[in-house]
């Protein structure tokens, strides 16, 4: 079995078709198929089904596909940790953000990480918080930047605590609100909210803050992210929306208001202690950390520095 027979087998599974497979794999379809029909040979078991309208995973190629992904990975581990030994960073790096991260300009980290370590292929990946932990715990994505309610922490992950926010509503220039410097929750529980779904940490920290307050909402419009659809409900005057105060800075077209007794969320940043690649370690260290920091708050860093507390 060979590195490359898994190569094909991870892009036919993936694209779901044996010519775009060969595409992205720089190789002519008739050599990537039988490569793949070597290596069925070689199992005893046929991976894919194939017929004229289109390929899919047999019940073995099910079983097959997470273990090479997982000697791929591996495999590629293992490169980049020889050539981290010779003083060389390469590999993948994979990071992960909310969409309202604001403690650190990631476009920004990002490039000058680039810059650094040209060899090194960065990926992002946007996603809830909870999403982000486990894809951490799993290896999926290297390092992650959360948001969660004070209430909650990162579990099974090494974190450092980045900002602590208070969040702000958000309204359309022309709302009754839009003139007030400050309201409550009580005065917002009579809006119509634009909200994340029940259970994600975005949700929770706000409907923690209103049961504590003693009122109740009707979150009319439930989003999956913090978008231009949530934007657009706002600016139409059809909802409200509690968001971080410092992302808000972002937004065009709305009004943000202060909110006195608004919940507060603390930003983290997060990585897998016991599988850390060369090139997240590098990361971490760009970041003034380490795999071996803990939760340190007020600790002095390059990264506390950035970050608007």
């Amino acid at each position: 079995m060979e590195l490359q027979q898994l190569r094909y087998v991870v892009a036919v599974a993936e694209t779901n078709n044996f010519t775009r497979a060969a595409e992205r794999c720089l190789v002519v379809q008739s050599a990537l198929s039988h490569q793949i029909a070597r290596l069925e040979r070689e199992l005893g078991a046929r991976l894919f089904e194939r017929t004229s309208r289109r390929v899919r995973l047999t019940t073995a190629g099910a079983a097959f596909l997470p273990v090479a992904r997982q000697c791929l990975d591996a495999a590629e581990r293992a490169t980049a940790a020889v050539a981290a030994a010779v003083g060389e960073i390469r590999g993948r790096l994979t990071v992960g953000v909310i969409p309202t991260v604001a403690a650190v300009d990631i476009p920004s980290a990002l490039h000058a990480f680039h810059r650094k370590y040209p060899q090194v292929r960065i990926g992002l990946r946007v996603g809830g918080s909870e999403q982000l932990i486990e894809q951490v715990k799993e290896g999926a994505v290297d390092v992650a930047f959360l948001g969660l309610p004070v209430t909650a922490r990162p579990e099974g992950v090494g974190s450092r605590e980045l900002a602590h926010d208070r969040l702000v509503a958000v309204v359309a220039p022309d709302h009754p609100l839009a003139g007030e410097t400050e309201v409550d929750l009580a005065r917002l529980a009579v809006e119509a909210f634009v909200d994340l779904p029940p259970g994600t940490a975005g949700r929770t920290q706000s409907d923690l803050a209103f049961a504590a307050a003693g009122v109740q909402r009707e979150v009319a419009f439930e989003v999956t992210t913090v978008d231009i659809l949530m934007l657009r409900l706002i600016r139409q005057n059809l909802a409200v929306a509690l968001l971080a105060s410092m992302y808000t800075p972002h937004l065009t077209g709305v009004v943000t208001v202060g909110v006195r007794d608004a919940p507060t969320r603390i930003e983290h940043l997060i990585w897998n202690r016991s599988s850390l690649s060369p090139a997240a370690s590098a990361f971490l260290t760009e970041l003034n950390l380490s795999a071996d920091d803990a939760l340190c708050p007020g600790r002095d860093s390059a990264l506390d520095r950035r970050t608007d507390r």
